[in-house]
């Protein structure tokens, strides 16, 4: 059984920063991609960022230059900083990962965690 589960989201004023981490645990073979996504009220899901096993990244332009991803492949754990927060960041920060099992170590599938809110208010 694979999960993987968010921490450190939370309450910030506006121009504050908050670091999200999201860890995979259980009967993992490798983990490949990890991503963050977030869903704000009455708004689709949007990619937020994305980081290969090799550490390559991509944003979405409305978080360039403010948030940053990475991971640790030994902790099988991403992160998400996120400085300057504005108005318009606010939403449950999910995270994923495409990952293999012990079972099926030549078979990847997406996994997805809960979720944590975050709130950006004076």
């Amino acid at each position: 059984q694979v999960q993987l589960v968010e921490s450190g989201g939370g309450l910030v004023e506006p121009g504050g920063s908050l670091i999200l981490s999201c860890a995979a645990s259980g009967s993992i073979f490798r983990v490949y991609g990890m991503g963050w996504y977030r869903q704000a009220p009455g708004k689709q899901r949007e990619l937020v960022a994305n980081i290969t096993r090799g550490g390559n990244t991509n944003y979405a332009n409305s978080v360039k230059g403010r948030f940053t991803i990475s991971r640790d492949n030994a902790k099988n754990t991403a992160y998400l900083r996120m400085n300057s927060l504005k108005p318009e960041d606010p939403a449950v920060y999910s995270c994923n990962a495409e990952l293999s099992n012990h079972a099926r170590p030549l078979v990847p599938a997406t996994y997805w965690g809960q979720g944590t809110q975050v709130t950006v208010s004076s």
